[in-house]
């Protein structure tokens, strides 16, 4: 075989390589505007969940955000953590985290605190926006 052959396989392969190498999401299609929309909001519906469950009912098992991150790294080869930092307008998942919690406790306050919450029944506001969310995510193909 001629030398510049062998360069080329050489060369063929190591791209291959290369490829094949690539984590899945950099060869997928970039997620459309809708879908970016649909995932910021089941975020932001079991960030908050699990905030209201932290801060009202002493539950910090975040299971909420656990559940969804098992949803988005099977469908989409995403995690909650990748979202908030490429989907969200802060562009980084702990000024996401900030400001989420931020715009709840400011919920919370204008509530009057976890007795007001409670009185407004927001865990069942919080929990219907997030099963909604889900669904919308689980029904993705």
């Amino acid at each position: 075989m001629p030398p510049h052959c062998r360069h080329s396989t050489r060369f063929c392969a190591g791209v291959l390589a290369l490829v094949l190498a690539l984590p899945l999401w950099v060869l997928a299609d970039p997620l459309d505007e809708a879908t970016q929309a649909m995932l910021v909001n089941a975020v932001e519906a079991a960030f908050e969940l699990d905030l209201y469950n932290s801060r009202c009912r002493s539950d910090q098992s975040g299971r909420r955000s656990e559940n969804l991150n098992k949803e988005l790294v099977s469908r989409y080869r995403l995690t909650v953590l990748d979202v908030q930092d490429d989907y969200f307008p802060e562009g980084y998942y702990r000024d996401a985290q900030a400001r989420m919690q931020e715009d709840f406790l400011a919920r919370l306050r204008e509530l009057g605190g976890c007795a007001g919450a409670k009185t407004a029944r927001l865990r069942d506001t919080l929990g219907q926006r997030h099963d909604e969310a889900m669904a919308k995510v689980a029904r993705q193909p």
